[in-house]
């Protein structure tokens, strides 16, 4: 089992920037990719950003990239996520996970998952 903490939400201005991390501890050797998930008030969880652990090669939503960016740590298992000119669109929990197999955009493929940490992006 691979357990997950993230920290670094808050309250943030329209345009601000806000940086999460995620520490991975347990079996982290059995981890392929990590990724960040949002999820806001009553809209289903969806996929931000992914991360390779071995190559380091990452993948975003559209409606992210370019101002987001994915990055790890593997001598300290972390993974962030640095977030420039935020909007109130993406207020929502946002979720470190972390999977064994692949590096996908489907939160099911996910087998390990923190608990969530706000960020609130006011207009």
């Amino acid at each position: 089992q691979v357990q997950l903490v993230e920290s670094g939400g808050g309250l943030v201005q329209a345009g601000g920037s806000l940086r999460l991390s995620c520490a991975a501890s347990g079996r982290t050797f059995e981890i392929y990719a990590m990724a960040w998930f949002r999820q806001a008030p009553g809209k289903e969880r969806e996929f931000v950003a992914g991360i390779r652990w071995g190559s380091g090669g990452t993948y975003y939503a559209d409606s992210v990239k370019g101002r987001f960016t994915i990055s790890r740590d593997n001598a300290k298992n972390s993974v962030y996520l640095q977030m420039n000119s935020l909007k109130p669109e993406d207020t929502a929990v946002y979720y470190c996970a972390a999977s064994r197999t692949v590096l996908s955009t489907y939160a099911a493929n996910f087998g390990s998952w923190g608990q969530g940490t706000q960020v609130t992006v006011s207009s």
